[in-house]
């Protein structure tokens, strides 16, 4: 038992370092390109095909990018964007929108924003920005290089199509607890 209890101990100090109690730190603005999902209006409905409209992307962008640097990331984004742009489309028509995405690879505007222990302060940053239809909604974005939330398994979904993102803190303290 005292094992258990040394480990959820050790393990809750990654928890408390990994989750951002730690001093929060400014990110190099230069060497990170976001990725930003703006849906087409605030409905319910709207909202909810931006999400699986960024679980697509990402998911084909974590099969299509793997650069070492930012500069990679940018060349290998614009490679890709053909099928970054059709993951994006396939979503919406397998969600009975009418309307398109375009995406656009630039420097836009962003709000403060701190990301695990990392401080983006505001200002422009470099980001494939996905517009679904008017573009007029509420906006998603993460960091795509580094790559903070690209999905490099086999990634898995929810019944109603949404990406799953797991913890791995919270399945090890399921197993020791649960």
């Amino acid at each position: 038992m005292f094992g258990k209890i040394r480990f959820a101990a050790l393990a809750a100090a990654a928890v408390f370092t990994v989750c951002g109690v730690l001093p929060v730190q400014r990110a190099d603005k230069k060497d990170c390109i976001r990725l930003h999902v703006i849906a087409n209006s605030d409905s319910e409905e709207d909202q909810a095909v931006k999400l699986k409209v960024r679980d697509a992307v990402l998911k084909a962008a974590g099969e299509l990018i793997s650069a070492e640097t930012a500069a990679e990331a940018r060349g290998e984004i614009m490679r890709s964007g053909g099928a970054l742009a059709e993951a994006a489309e396939r979503a919406l028509r397998e969600n009975g929108m009418d309307y398109g995405a375009s995406l656009y690879l630039g420097r836009f505007d962003f709000p403060d924003r701190t990301y695990g222990n990392e401080l983006y302060p505001a200002g422009r940053y470099e980001a494939l920005r996905v517009v679904l239809g008017e573009g007029a909604g509420q906006n998603w974005w993460c960091v795509v290089f580094p790559p903070l939330c690209l999905v490099t398994d086999e990634p898995e979904f929810n019944d109603d199509g949404s990406l799953v993102f797991k913890s791995f803190f919270e399945e090890l303290f399921g197993r020791l607890f649960g």
